[in-house]
């Protein structure tokens, strides 16, 4: 009849959270749709009245006996006295089957009245430097309204964010694997959670730093990071390669051979940062940042109809084109109202086909938070609730359309009423991280939660967005994935986050100060060699990280290296691949290398992997052949301009590679275009074709 604390036992407080822990609620055991044999539980404990009512009284009652506790089936199946598909997961004598065995010995109560109120819970340590290989018993005190704590850590569901890094989690022992960085563990306990943080530095000496620059505030808040890790930074990317990591990364597209030269040769001071402002002017800019939001943002030709789709793409690019604020693009696109062929940015509401999807896109988009899965129950590693989930929903209740002047105009109005789905209590629009009001807000709810959303303080909309800009210019976010910003999901740096974050906000959301802020570090300047301390290391910024081109912008270089344009179907010619607003565009290149169909605004659909079925493309499509054959081709005006092989060489590597070659590369070259002079040009198109294959091509580095 007791607790193992000496307290009274409830189905509530006590028998939920064990069956939490031992997995009986989980998506893969009877916490799934259709149960499991037989028995089925509500995922995650999300309706308790009813698991208690599935155990005591479903089956005729025979799971649970009171008078005979331990002959209850409940017990014999989870002890392993019976066939159990689980197998055993307490057994006879141990404290989970002794707390159940008590819970049906003291009558089987729902909830015990009087019991003190859970407040909170606390993981300890909650943060420990740790060696590889090294375990850890961690503990989860829970305290409750009457002041007292209880060690509750039998009871938590822990769970890491990493496995690679930390691993073996029964009964709150962790254990670290050999990789250099910082893993999170989360505990939790009745709906509350609580996170540990492992901090793995690299083993041996201590490494003497060299004595590189700090160019701004990331230099510094990195390097403080690399060296509580025992890590040291690559050197300095050279200019070849900073010129083209910074054209793919701004503009989405690779130098000319006249701009890598005239770069190289450049002498002018400061010429990395000008080049930078060079970049942030020019008209590709748009519309590379535009094609990245209209991903984000689902411009779907067959969600919104072709000319809809299209308002809505030139209204995405017309904002990046001005540099509008991005609180600003995000305030217009929440609150937009009146005739859609007016206000394009309301085709934001038409992406989605009720207020429950716009109230998660909008979260995941703007704020990096996933509450999708608290529509049906309790979010498993965050603290969001049902009601949580709906409260959200409200401000977006109130949206609808009807019929206007060449088509559909956007309103919002009335007070719409939103219940609970289980418990039928009505639920008022409140934010997250809030309490509840006890009425709605007056007028149109959007301006009250795009007020809220955009305020300096907000704890994740700035974050969020620096996070996104960061992981497109490093190859990663500080939080990974890049849209799942939550307290058990803490960042690898949070120092450098909220540094990112508040550069944003005193900066007034400009993009392009933020882009100059990253480009401008050293961090984002490090060469991609690894060094012997940060060879492992792909979270810490130690050098940079190889990336595959994004498979608009490789369609566009393949282009631009060859001279040959593409023919999209249904365009003009001379669109880039960048400028294709319409993701339905039939192209199996960029189906192949992972162009996503914008179905949702998860960063996961856009494939970055490489796979043989692309390296096999690259080799051996008869449409690059084409373009590197052909006659008013850059290999074939290359190889009748320059007569002198070694500058055919030169000119080869700064069209493909943005640099000159290596003497070693320069005298293999020669000999290749020797060997088979009396057909040089076709000699210089295996050269070019050799180059368009490998990984310098291919990838941002």
């Amino acid at each position: 009849m007791c607790h193992p604390t000496g307290a009274a036992v409830d189905f509530a407080h006590d028998v939920i959270p064990l069956l939490s822990r031992l997995g009986c609620n989980g998506s893969a055991c009877h916490g799934k749709a259709e149960g499991q044999n037989g028995f089925k539980l509500s995922v995650f404990a999300n309706n308790p009245e009813n698991d208690f009512l599935a155990i005591r009284k479903e089956s005729r009652g025979r799971r649970v006996s009171a008078t005979a506790p331990e002959n209850s089936l409940l017990l014999r199946k989870i002890s392993g006295e019976v066939g159990h598909g689980g197998g055993i997961r307490a057994a006879k004598g141990s404290a989970g089957y002794n707390l159940l065995r008590d819970w049906i010995k003291g009558g089987l109560p729902y909830r015990i009245e009087g019991r003190p109120k859970l407040l909170s819970v606390k993981i300890t340590p909650p943060q420990r430097l740790m060696s590889f290989g090294a375990q850890l018993r961690l503990k989860v005190l829970a305290e409750f309204s009457d002041g007292t704590t209880r060690d509750v850590t039998w009871l938590s569901v822990f769970h890491s964010n990493d496995t690679g890094m930390a691993k073996g989690l029964e009964d709150g022992v962790v254990t670290v694997g050999n990789t250099v960085g910082q893993t999170s563990v989360m505990a939790r306990y009745q709906g509350k959670v609580s996170v540990f943080q492992a901090i793995v530095p690299r083993p041996g000496a201590a490494v003497k730093y060299p004595g590189l620059p700090v160019n701004n505030l990331i230099d510094g808040l990195v390097d403080r990071q690399l060296k509580r890790l025992n890590i040291a930074p690559s050197g300095l990317a050279d200019d070849a390669t900073f010129l083209r990591r910074v054209f793919l990364d701004i503009i989405g597209k690779i130098p000319t051979a006249t701009e890598a030269k005239e770069f190289g040769e450049s002498t002018a001071k400061n010429k990395r940062g000008k080049l930078v402002e060079t970049l942030l002017a020019r008209a590709e800019f748009a519309d590379y940042w535009a094609l990245i939001w209209s991903d984000l943002l689902r411009v779907d030709r067959l969600k919104l109809g072709h000319e809809n789709a299209h308002r809505y793409f030139q209204w995405i690019h017309g904002s990046f084109t001005a540099n509008k604020p991005l609180d600003k693009l995000a305030r217009e696109l929440l609150t937009a109202e009146g005739p859609l062929t007016e206000q394009p940015a309301g085709y934001f509401y038409r992406a989605t086909t009720n207020a429950g999807e716009m109230a998660a896109m909008t979260s995941q988009v703007f704020l990096g938070v996933r509450i999708t899965c608290a529509e049906c129950h309790q979010h498993p590693y965050d603290r969001w609730t049902q009601q949580d989930y709906h409260g959200l929903r409200g401000f977006f209740q109130q949206v609808s359309t009807k019929p206007a002047a060449g088509g559909l105009a956007l309103l919002a109005e009335g007070n719409p009423v939103i219940k609970h789905p289980r418990t039928g209590v009505v639920i008022q629009p409140y934010v997250l991280g809030a309490t509840m009001p006890e009425s709605p807000p007056k007028g149109d709810r959007r301006h009250v939660f795009a007020n809220w959303m955009t305020a300096p303080e907000n704890p994740w909309f700035a974050r969020n967005l620096s996070n996104r800009v960061w992981a497109h210019f490093l190859g990663r976010g500080l939080v990974m994935p890049v849209d799942d910003l939550r307290e058990t999901n803490p960042p690898s740096n949070p120092e450098l986050l909220d540094a990112l974050a508040a550069h944003l906000v005193n900066n007034k959301y400009d993009l392009k100060a933020m882009i100059r802020l990253i480009t401008s570090s050293r961090t984002y300047q490090l060469s991609s060699m690894p060094n012997e301390t940060n060879k492992l290391d792909e979270q810490n910024f130690s050098r940079a990280l190889f990336r595959r081109l994004p498979a608009e912008v490789l369609m566009d270089a393949v282009c631009d290296a060859t001279g040959i344009d593409e023919k999209f179907d249904g365009v003009p010619r001379g669109y880039r691949a960048v400028q294709l607003w319409d993701s339905q565009v039939q192209h199996y290149f960029l189906k192949l290398f992972g162009r996503p169909s914008r179905m949702t605004v998860c960063e996961c659909e856009r494939v970055s992997g490489a796979t043989i079925s692309q390296a096999l493309h690259l080799m051996n499509s008869p449409n690059i052949q084409h373009k590197l054959a052909h006659e008013r081709g850059h290999v074939k005006r290359l190889a009748e301009r320059y007569d002198d092989d070694g500058e055919l060489v030169e000119n080869l590597y700064l069209t493909f590679f943005s640099r000159k070659p290596s003497s070693a590369e320069l005298a293999n070259a020669i000999e290749h275009l020797g060997s088979r002079r009396f057909k040089r040009r076709q000699a210089a198109e295996d050269l070019a074709w050799s180059m368009l294959n490998s990984l310098e091509f291919i990838f941002n580095h």
